[in-house]
């Protein structure tokens, strides 16, 4: 996608970026430091992150893309204050209402979300949270992250309309294997294709190759999704295929490997997920200023300033946040493409489907560009 596709995109929700090179260093998100000083003309946002501890490299990413989205956006009223949830997501919410802030962006993990909603709630204070886990939306909390459920929804759908009606899955005993088969059996159903077989597994070479072999001997069956990682994939499939050729199916998982095409029982396999065209702009420009590769997850963060910015044109400082127009049916755009949220507060996402290729991935239904 070109350059001019990052304009155009970002122009759709008001907000066009530079992406010429690195503009001057800017000044960094602060940080907690006692007693901030009034600002009366700028809007305040806290920025929820891990910034010590495990995750603090992912919330690093977060960070920094706000800056750069701060930067691309030229939002000089909107003031950004960093809060590190390492420390205790519940302090941090604390601490960030308590110096006024009108809105929270993030956390990251499920559980500080359920620490930080009820005091966000409490102060009026809505959540932009970068979680992709659909529990905690509601109630004031507005989830970003990408659900695996829609990647499914969307990959099976695709594969229907091609012709295929027999399915069966391969998922991990794990939470995220648990939605992924929920959505997996809805979406069969929806598309009125015929749910053959479903076979979990722990996570262990041998547990793997036991559930693909019991999937591959279940029946009948034209597509095969395997919700899960795509190493575990490339193990699974040749086994899945021994007893018949099969579509392989797979999740949102899979769009950051793309070694997947290494493995010649991979090719044609089909996975939906958002684009990564405009990310990749972003990760470039983001490696030129800070030296490193982002992580994926840091797209969020961009995305969430760029939804706030446009918001902030009909958001006096100081007033609350109008969380009515987090709703808006048109919804947002950015670098992973629209979304809106629903009525639980769950961003839905428009997503494109792939083909694992040798060569990489092949976009061969794109993502739609409005609603």
């Amino acid at each position: 996608m070109s350059v001019m596709a990052l304009g155009g995109l970002l122009a759709a929700c008001q907000v066009v970026p530079k992406t010429a090179g690195p503009p001057p260093p800017p000044e960094a998100p602060e940080t907690i430091e006692p007693g901030l000083p009034t600002d009366t003309d700028r809007h305040r946002v806290a920025l929820l992150v891990p910034e010590t501890g495990a995750n603090a490299d992912v919330g690093t990413a977060i960070a920094n893309a706000t800056t750069m989205a701060l930067l691309d956006a030229r939002a000089e009223k909107v003031r950004i204050t960093t809060y590190d949830t390492a420390l205790g997501a519940a302090a941090a919410a604390r601490q960030a209402i308590a110096d006024g802030n009108k809105l929270i962006l993030g956390p990251l993990l499920s559980e500080d979300v359920g620490s930080v909603a009820p005091i966000a709630r409490a102060a009026k204070v809505p959540v932009l949270s970068f979680s992709n886990d659909t529990s905690v939306a509601g109630n004031g909390v507005f989830i970003m992250g990408f659900v695996p459920g829609q990647s499914v929804e969307r990959v099976v759908s695709f594969a229907r309309s091609k012709g295929h009606v027999r399915f069966g899955a391969l998922v991990p005993k794990n939470v995220y294997g648990e939605r992924s088969a929920a959505a997996f059996r809805s979406a069969v159903k929806a598309a009125g294709g015929t749910l053959v077989a479903v076979e979990s597994y722990d996570h262990s070479a041998a547990a793997m190759t036991g559930a693909a072999r019991r999937l591959a001997n279940a029946g009948d069956m034209d597509a095969v999704l395997i919700a899960d990682a795509g190493g575990n994939a490339v193990r699974a499939v040749p086994v899945i295929k021994s007893n018949g050729e099969r579509q392989i199916l797979g999740t949102e998982r899979w769009n950051t490997d793309a070694s997947l095409g290494a493995s010649a029982a991979m090719r044609g396999a089909w996975f939906a997920s958002v684009s990564d065209g405009l990310y990749g702009q972003m990760a470039t420009q983001y490696r030129k200023r800070y030296g490193k590769a982002p992580y994926r997850l840091s797209s969020l963060g961009y995305d969430a300033v760029l939804l706030t910015v446009r918001i902030a044109r009909d958001w006096k400082p100081g007033a609350n946040f109008p969380v009515n127009r987090l709703l808006a049916p048109d919804g947002f755009g950015g670098i992973d493409g629209i979304f809106r949220f629903d009525n639980r507060g769950i961003a839905m996402r428009a997503l494109e489907v792939s083909e694992v290729g040798a060569g990489g991935f092949r976009v061969i239904d794109p993502a739609p560009t409005k609603w």
